[in-house]
């Protein structure tokens, strides 16, 4: 049986999702979703899923399979992707894996076994409180003091992912040195990591937030806060989408204020 998978990663804005497109016409492929947001319902445009009309045409999986407040774990990502992967295979189709979240790829490429804990939400919640409790620079010590080689790896402002990488530790699986975890060798990969001037990718990256913010993200965030949807959820936590929700909190603030100097 066929084995083949194509991997499509690399930067935002460096046109992934066009270039998964094309290659499916020319395997007969299925496109297998790995951004982290992109996961979610009602976070089309911040996340810039592909466009409805490319998913009519060509099978996409793993886009929009759950809510924002369900936080997703690298171990059930992983379970996913890979039963999505050998089901496209099953069928005689190509599977080709398109984003860039680089832990969930991982989970793919590489055997990484997770501990019957590792799906487990209480020792993040404990963690999560005591980050709360005692902060980010107190949290990306522990790391340090746990595993140095991860610690030196992740900003300490990055809380969410100190937290993964403590867990990883923990359970003795996951975000380690990835040299020492063995590829997958049930699959084929074929690997295309795209890049381009740095100049010009910026440039890229401008010009497309200004099209997510002319296509409606202001409104899409809004609306999310609107279902209740929390501010401090993961999800909303995400690149693009956290910097509305400041935007609109700082709106609001304004707005009250202003209120309070009219009274």
């Amino acid at each position: 049986m066929n084995n083949t998978v194509y991997i499509i990663t690399g930067p935002t804005a460096t046109g992934k999702s066009l270039i998964a497109y094309y290659l499916s016409k020319r395997v007969n492929g299925e496109i297998v979703n790995c951004d982290s947001i992109q996961l979610y319902k009602y976070m089309d445009i911040g996340s810039a899923k592909p466009v409805l009309d490319d998913m009519q045409r060509v099978p996409h999986h793993l886009y929009s399979v759950t809510t924002p407040d369900d936080t997703m774990t690298v171990a059930r990502y992983r379970e996913m992707a890979l039963s999505t992967i050998n089901d496209i295979l099953s069928r005689g189709k190509t599977p080709i894996v398109c984003g860039g979240t680089g832990l969930y790829l991982n989970s793919i490429i590489y055997d990484m076994q997770f501990g019957a804990g590792a799906d487990d939400d209480s020792r993040r919640t404990e963690l999560e409180r005591i980050a709360k409790e005692r902060g980010n620079l107190y949290m990306h010590q522990y790391l340090e003091a746990l595993d140095p080689d991860a610690a030196s790896r992740i900003h300490p402002n990055n809380v969410r992912k100190v937290i993964r990488a403590i867990e990883a530790y923990e359970y003795g699986k996951g975000i380690g040195d990835i040299s020492n975890i063995k590829l997958n060798q049930k699959y084929d990969f074929k690997f295309f990591a795209l890049n381009m001037d740095r100049d010009w990718l910026y440039e890229r990256i401008n010009k497309r937030t200004l099209k997510l913010i002319n296509d409606g993200l202001v409104r899409e965030v809004s609306e999310l806060i609107a279902k209740g949807y929390s501010i401090d959820l993961p999800a909303m936590q995400g690149i693009g989408y956290k910097e509305i929700v400041c935007y609109l909190y700082e709106e609001i603030e304004s707005a009250f204020t202003d209120a309070l100097l009219i009274v």
